[in-house]
Protein backbone atom coordinates (compact mmCIF):
# COMPACT_ATOMS: atom_id res chain seq x y z
CA UNK A 1 0.00 0.00 0.00
CA UNK A 2 1.57 3.41 -1.20
CA UNK A 3 -0.84 5.75 -0.15
CA UNK A 4 -0.34 7.66 2.78
CA UNK A 5 -2.73 7.13 5.72
CA UNK A 6 -4.39 8.95 8.11
CA UNK A 7 -4.57 6.72 11.31
CA UNK A 8 -7.54 8.15 13.81
CA UNK A 9 -6.89 7.08 17.60
CA UNK A 10 -9.01 8.23 20.73
CA UNK A 11 -6.86 10.74 22.65
CA UNK A 12 -5.37 8.19 24.82
CA UNK A 13 -1.80 7.57 24.74
CA UNK A 14 -2.65 3.65 24.60
CA UNK A 15 -4.57 4.69 21.58
CA UNK A 16 -1.64 5.91 19.82
CA UNK A 17 0.28 3.39 20.88
CA UNK A 18 -2.21 1.13 19.00
CA UNK A 19 -2.02 3.56 15.96
CA UNK A 20 1.26 2.81 15.72
CA UNK A 21 1.34 -0.69 16.23
CA UNK A 22 -1.78 -0.97 13.44
CA UNK A 23 0.68 0.25 10.98
CA UNK A 24 3.58 -2.30 11.17
CA UNK A 25 0.73 -4.84 11.06
CA UNK A 26 -1.10 -3.24 8.07
CA UNK A 27 2.72 -2.52 6.49
CA UNK A 28 1.23 1.14 5.43
CA UNK A 29 2.98 4.57 4.77
CA UNK A 30 1.54 7.08 7.85
CA UNK A 31 0.95 10.19 6.82
CA UNK A 32 -0.93 11.76 9.75
CA UNK A 33 -1.58 10.04 13.54
CA UNK A 34 -4.23 12.47 14.88
CA UNK A 35 -7.15 11.99 17.75
CA UNK A 36 -10.76 11.35 16.73
CA UNK A 37 -12.66 14.52 17.99
CA UNK A 38 -10.03 17.08 16.31
CA UNK A 39 -9.87 15.20 12.79
CA UNK A 40 -11.40 17.31 9.96
CA UNK A 41 -12.56 15.21 6.87
CA UNK A 42 -9.97 15.69 4.26
CA UNK A 43 -11.00 16.18 0.59
CA UNK A 44 -9.18 13.02 -0.89
CA UNK A 45 -8.63 9.54 1.13
CA UNK A 46 -10.31 7.51 3.83
CA UNK A 47 -8.94 7.53 7.71
CA UNK A 48 -8.37 4.37 9.34
CA UNK A 49 -9.96 4.80 12.53
CA UNK A 50 -7.59 2.65 15.10
CA UNK A 51 -9.57 1.45 18.08
CA UNK A 52 -7.39 1.14 21.41
CA UNK A 53 -6.29 -1.86 22.25
CA UNK A 54 -3.94 -2.69 25.65
CA UNK A 55 -1.91 -5.60 24.15
CA UNK A 56 -0.63 -4.06 21.06
CA UNK A 57 -0.25 -0.79 23.31
CA UNK A 58 2.02 -3.14 25.43
CA UNK A 59 3.98 -4.53 22.74
CA UNK A 60 4.86 -1.20 21.46
CA UNK A 61 6.34 -0.28 24.65
CA UNK A 62 8.19 -3.38 25.15
CA UNK A 63 10.12 -3.15 21.62
CA UNK A 64 10.53 0.18 22.65
CA UNK A 65 12.37 -0.74 26.15
CA UNK A 66 14.51 -3.18 24.30
CA UNK A 67 15.90 -0.85 21.77
CA UNK A 68 15.86 2.72 24.16
CA UNK A 69 15.78 1.55 27.47
CA UNK A 70 13.43 3.31 29.91
CA UNK A 71 14.94 6.33 28.96
CA UNK A 72 13.51 5.86 25.71
CA UNK A 73 10.03 4.71 27.11
CA UNK A 74 9.77 7.81 29.76
CA UNK A 75 10.53 10.06 26.97
CA UNK A 76 7.57 9.22 24.23
CA UNK A 77 5.31 8.91 27.43
CA UNK A 78 6.22 12.59 28.86
CA UNK A 79 6.27 13.97 25.66
CA UNK A 80 2.39 13.08 24.59
CA UNK A 81 1.62 14.52 27.63
CA UNK A 82 2.45 17.88 26.33
CA UNK A 83 -0.60 17.85 24.10
CA UNK A 84 1.34 19.78 21.63
CA UNK A 85 -0.14 19.74 17.86
CA UNK A 86 2.45 17.09 16.09
CA UNK A 87 3.36 15.20 18.62
CA UNK A 88 1.82 11.91 17.52
CA UNK A 89 3.63 11.74 14.66
CA UNK A 90 7.12 12.70 16.71
CA UNK A 91 6.16 9.53 18.53
CA UNK A 92 6.11 7.20 15.59
CA UNK A 93 8.93 8.13 13.89
CA UNK A 94 10.89 8.23 16.99
CA UNK A 95 9.19 4.39 17.74
CA UNK A 96 10.52 3.55 13.73
CA UNK A 97 13.70 4.46 14.49
CA UNK A 98 14.12 2.83 17.82
CA UNK A 99 12.37 -0.27 16.24
CA UNK A 100 15.18 -0.52 12.99
CA UNK A 101 18.10 0.98 14.58
CA UNK A 102 21.29 -1.20 15.93
CA UNK A 103 21.69 2.00 18.24
CA UNK A 104 19.97 3.26 20.61
CA UNK A 105 18.42 6.20 19.11
CA UNK A 106 17.57 8.07 22.47
CA UNK A 107 20.93 10.22 22.62
CA UNK A 108 21.03 10.97 19.20
CA UNK A 109 20.48 14.87 19.35
CA UNK A 110 21.66 14.86 15.68
CA UNK A 111 18.50 13.78 14.50
CA UNK A 112 15.81 16.47 14.65
CA UNK A 113 13.08 14.58 15.92
CA UNK A 114 14.94 13.27 18.70
CA UNK A 115 16.06 16.85 19.22
CA UNK A 116 12.40 18.15 19.08
CA UNK A 117 11.57 15.13 21.46
CA UNK A 118 13.88 16.26 24.20
CA UNK A 119 13.27 19.95 23.54
CA UNK A 120 9.59 19.34 24.57
CA UNK A 121 10.62 17.03 27.24
CA UNK A 122 12.73 19.75 28.98
CA UNK A 123 9.63 22.20 29.11
CA UNK A 124 7.39 19.19 30.59
CA UNK A 125 9.98 18.90 33.30
CA UNK A 126 9.86 22.67 33.99
CA UNK A 127 5.74 22.54 34.58
CA UNK A 128 6.40 19.40 36.86
CA UNK A 129 9.10 21.71 38.88
CA UNK A 130 6.41 24.44 38.98
CA UNK A 131 3.85 22.09 40.20
CA UNK A 132 5.71 20.97 42.67
CA UNK A 133 6.63 24.66 43.94
CA UNK A 134 3.58 26.66 43.17
CA UNK A 135 0.61 24.04 44.37
CA UNK A 136 -1.54 25.16 47.14
CA UNK A 137 -3.92 23.36 49.12
CA UNK A 138 -6.74 24.30 50.89
CA UNK A 139 -9.13 22.71 53.45
CA UNK A 140 -12.44 21.33 52.80
CA UNK A 141 -15.43 20.54 54.71
CA UNK A 142 -14.72 16.83 54.36
CA UNK A 143 -11.31 16.80 55.65
CA UNK A 144 -9.40 16.57 52.36
CA UNK A 145 -6.93 18.96 51.41
CA UNK A 146 -7.59 20.33 47.57
CA UNK A 147 -5.72 22.46 45.18
CA UNK A 148 -7.00 23.53 41.53
CA UNK A 149 -3.90 23.60 38.53
CA UNK A 150 -4.29 24.27 35.45
CA UNK A 151 -1.10 23.72 33.74
CA UNK A 152 0.79 24.35 29.80
CA UNK A 153 0.62 20.52 30.22
CA UNK A 154 -0.94 17.54 31.12
CA UNK A 155 1.54 16.97 33.55
CA UNK A 156 -1.21 15.51 36.28
CA UNK A 157 0.06 11.77 36.20
CA UNK A 158 3.69 13.34 36.61
CA UNK A 159 3.38 14.91 40.06
CA UNK A 160 0.93 12.44 41.98
CA UNK A 161 3.86 10.63 44.11
CA UNK A 162 5.49 13.77 44.76
CA UNK A 163 3.07 14.87 46.64
CA UNK A 164 2.43 11.67 48.20
CA UNK A 165 5.66 11.44 49.62
CA UNK A 166 5.06 15.37 50.76
CA UNK A 167 1.45 14.69 52.53
CA UNK A 168 1.38 10.93 53.64
CA UNK A 169 -1.07 11.73 57.06
CA UNK A 170 -3.29 13.41 55.00
CA UNK A 171 -5.83 12.97 51.98
CA UNK A 172 -5.94 15.45 48.84
CA UNK A 173 -7.17 16.21 45.64
CA UNK A 174 -5.35 17.77 43.26
CA UNK A 175 -7.77 19.02 40.02
CA UNK A 176 -6.76 20.31 36.52
CA UNK A 177 -9.77 22.86 35.83
CA UNK A 178 -8.81 23.19 32.35
CA UNK A 179 -8.88 18.82 31.27
CA UNK A 180 -11.69 18.20 34.08
CA UNK A 181 -9.79 15.22 36.36
CA UNK A 182 -7.80 15.05 38.66
CA UNK A 183 -5.74 12.76 41.41
CA UNK A 184 -6.87 11.75 44.53
CA UNK A 185 -4.93 10.17 47.22
CA UNK A 186 -6.75 8.22 50.20
CA UNK A 187 -4.14 7.70 52.56
CA UNK A 188 -3.17 4.45 50.71
CA UNK A 189 -2.97 5.20 47.00
CA UNK A 190 -3.47 7.67 44.23
CA UNK A 191 -6.08 7.58 42.12
CA UNK A 192 -7.52 9.49 38.70
CA UNK A 193 -10.80 10.71 39.34
CA UNK A 194 -13.39 13.12 37.26
CA UNK A 195 -16.53 14.89 38.42
CA UNK A 196 -20.18 15.80 37.01
CA UNK A 197 -20.45 19.40 35.71
CA UNK A 198 -21.82 20.85 39.59
CA UNK A 199 -18.84 19.75 41.05
CA UNK A 200 -16.20 20.71 38.31
CA UNK A 201 -18.09 24.13 38.94
CA UNK A 202 -17.26 24.13 42.96
CA UNK A 203 -13.84 22.67 42.45
CA UNK A 204 -12.95 24.95 39.99
CA UNK A 205 -12.74 28.32 42.08
CA UNK A 206 -13.15 26.18 45.33
CA UNK A 207 -16.41 27.68 45.99
CA UNK A 208 -16.69 28.94 49.92
CA UNK A 209 -19.56 26.12 50.26
CA UNK A 210 -16.86 23.15 50.63
CA UNK A 211 -13.91 25.30 52.22
CA UNK A 212 -14.08 24.74 56.54
CA UNK A 213 -14.86 28.06 58.51
CA UNK A 214 -11.11 28.53 59.29
CA UNK A 215 -9.68 28.44 55.99
CA UNK A 216 -10.07 32.00 55.02
CA UNK A 217 -8.26 32.69 58.33
CA UNK A 218 -5.43 30.77 57.47
CA UNK A 219 -5.30 32.26 54.05
CA UNK A 220 -4.90 35.75 55.68
CA UNK A 221 -1.83 34.33 58.05
CA UNK A 222 0.05 33.00 55.43
CA UNK A 223 -0.43 36.60 53.20
CA UNK A 224 0.81 37.78 56.25
CA UNK A 225 3.56 35.74 56.60
CA UNK A 226 4.63 36.50 53.37
CA UNK A 227 4.76 40.29 53.38
CA UNK A 228 6.61 39.80 56.70
CA UNK A 229 9.56 38.44 55.42
CA UNK A 230 9.62 40.01 52.36
CA UNK A 231 12.70 42.50 52.44
CA UNK A 232 11.51 45.58 49.83
CA UNK A 233 14.82 46.55 49.68
CA UNK A 234 16.01 43.30 48.01
CA UNK A 235 12.96 43.44 45.59
CA UNK A 236 13.70 42.22 42.28
CA UNK A 237 10.19 42.22 40.20
CA UNK A 238 12.38 41.41 36.68
CA UNK A 239 13.66 38.18 38.90
CA UNK A 240 10.73 37.22 40.61
CA UNK A 241 8.88 36.81 37.30
CA UNK A 242 11.52 34.84 35.86
CA UNK A 243 10.71 32.49 38.59
CA UNK A 244 7.40 32.70 39.67
CA UNK A 245 5.46 33.88 35.66
CA UNK A 246 2.21 35.84 36.45
CA UNK A 247 0.28 32.88 34.96
CA UNK A 248 1.55 30.82 37.94
CA UNK A 249 0.02 33.40 40.50
CA UNK A 250 -3.10 32.50 40.73
CA UNK A 251 -2.17 29.49 42.89
CA UNK A 252 -0.58 30.87 45.58
CA UNK A 253 -2.50 32.31 47.98
CA UNK A 254 -0.08 35.08 48.81
CA UNK A 255 -0.92 36.98 45.38
CA UNK A 256 -4.46 36.83 46.16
Amino acid sequence: MNQSITLLYDGTYEGLLSAIFESYRLKIKVEKIVPKEVYQDQLFGDPIDVETNHEWAKRVIKGVKKKAGNKGTQLIYRCFLSEQVGIEMLIYHFVQMAMSSTDNVVENYRNDKVLALHKINKKIGREVHRMHAFVRFQKTKDDIYAAIIEPDFNVLPLIGDHFEKRYPAQQWLIYDTRRHYGIFYDLEKITFITFDQADHQNLSHLSKEILTIDEPDYQILWKSYFESVNIPERNNPKLHLQHVPKRYWKYLVEKW
